[in-house]
C-alpha cells in the first residue's frame, strides 16, 4: 500500500524526494501528545545521526483509514487489508454486477470481502466522497481508464482532485494514489503525463511511477500525491512491510518501489514538459484498439 512510503511529521529539512539521505536510523515506539478528543496515537520515532553532534528525529504513524475508488473485484482491498495498522477500508464501486460476481466467484478475494474492516458501497465514488464526513489517511483511485463517454473520466480532473479528494485526506499528511494509464514510450502522452501534471497543480509533492504489466501489453503508470514529502529509504520501507504486512509480498519491496519512480528519459522529459491540465471540458482519453471475433 502506498502509505508504506509516507513519512508523517518529520522534524528537519527534506529534499522532497522519495528517499532520505541514507544515514543509519533507529526506531522506538512512543506516545504522541493526545489528539483532539483526548485519544493518544502510538508513533514510531526515528533518529538519524548526521554527525557526532547532529541528529534529526521524526515520527511515523502508520495509516489507519483507506478509501478505494473502484476496485470492484476486491484485489486492492485485499492488499490494503493485509496491513495490520489499517482499521477501516471503504471500497466504493459503481458496478454492482461486477462486485457481486467477483465476491461470489473470485476465491482469492473472498476473505477481503468478508472482512469486518471493509465497508462496501455501491455508488459513484465522487458522490460518496462528497457526502462523507470522514477523512482518510489514504485514498486510492483503482478506476477504469478515462474513456470518452465512459463512467469515470471526470474522476481524473483537477476539479475533482482539488474540491473532492484533497479535502477528504487527513490534514497535511494524507496520501492519494491513482492508476494513470499506459506509460510506455509510445503511449505515455495519452493520459499519463496529463494526470501527473494535473496533480502537480493540486498537491505539493507528486511522484510518478511505472511497471510493466504483461496482461496490458505495456508499461503502466501510477501517480502518488500528498502535501507532505515522501521521505523513506528502501530499508525503512522494507521495515514497515515486515512490521505490519500479513504474509510475504510477491512483488513489492523497498528497492523495487523506489526504482519504479525512475522513469526512462523519454517519459521523464515528457512529464517535465507537459502543460495540459485535465478538465471535463478539456479531457484526454484512452482510445480502444484491437478486434473482437465471434467464436
Amino acid at each position: 500500500m502506498v502509505g508504506a512510503v509516507q513519512d508523517y511529521g518529520r522534524v528537519g529539512e527534506s529534499n522532497g524526494g522519495l528517499e532520505t539521505n541514507g544515514y543509519e536510523s533507529r526506531a522506538a515506539k512512543v506516545k504522541q501528545a493526545p489528539r483532539r478528543g483526548g485519544e493518544e496515537e502510538e508513533s514510531v520515532w526515528y533518529e538519524e545521526e548526521i554527525d557526532d553532534d547532529l541528529k534529526l528525529c521524526y515520527a511515523l504513524n502508520s495509516p489507519k483509514t483507506v478509501f478505494i475508488m473502484g476496485g470492484g473485484e476486491g484485489s486492492a482491498a485485499r492488499e490494503v487489508l493485509r496491513h495490520s495498522t489499517v482499521q477501516r477500508v471503504v471500497m466504493c464501486d459503481i458496478d454492482e454486477e461486477v462486485v457481486d460476481f467477483c465476491r461470489a466467484h473470485l476465491s482469492a478475494n473472498r476473505a477481503a470481502f468478508a472482512s469486518d474492516r471493509l465497508r462496501l458501497v455501491i455508488d459513484d465514488a465522487r458522490a460518496e466522497l462528497e457526502k462523507s464526513s470522514e477523512k482518510f489517511d489514504v485514498i486510492v483511485g483503482d478506476l477504469a481508464d478515462p474513456v470518452e463517454g465512459g463512467p469515470c473520466y471526470q474522476l481524473y480532473t483537477k476539479d475533482f482532485y482539488d474540491r473532492v479528494v484533497k479535502p477528504k485526506l487527513s490534514d497535511g499528511r494524507g496520501v492519494f494514489v491513482t492508476q494513470a494509464g499506459p506509460a510506455g514510450v509510445l503511449t505515455h502522452r495519452e493520459v499519463f503525463s496529463s494526470i501527473y501534471n494535473t496533480l502537480k497543480h493540486v498537491f505539493k509533492y507528486v511522484k510518478a511511477y511505472t511497471a510493466h504489466v504483461p496482461s496490458f501489453a505495456d508499461t503502466w503508470g501510477w501517480v502518488m500525491a500528498s502535501d507532505h514529502p515522501f521521505l523513506l529509504t528502501a530499508q525503512q520501507i522494507d521495515e514497515r512491510i515486515r512490521e505490519r504486512v500479513d504474509g510475504e509480498l510477491v512483488y513489492l519491496s523497498g528497492e523495487s518501489l523506489i526504482s519504479s519512480t525512475t522513469l526512462n528519459k523519454s517519459v521523464y522529459q515528457s512529464l517535465l514538459k507537459e502543460t495540459h491540465v485535465y478538465t471535463e471540458d478539456d479531457a484526454r482519453f484512452i482510445h480502444g484498439h484491437g478486434r473482437a471475433r465471434r467464436a
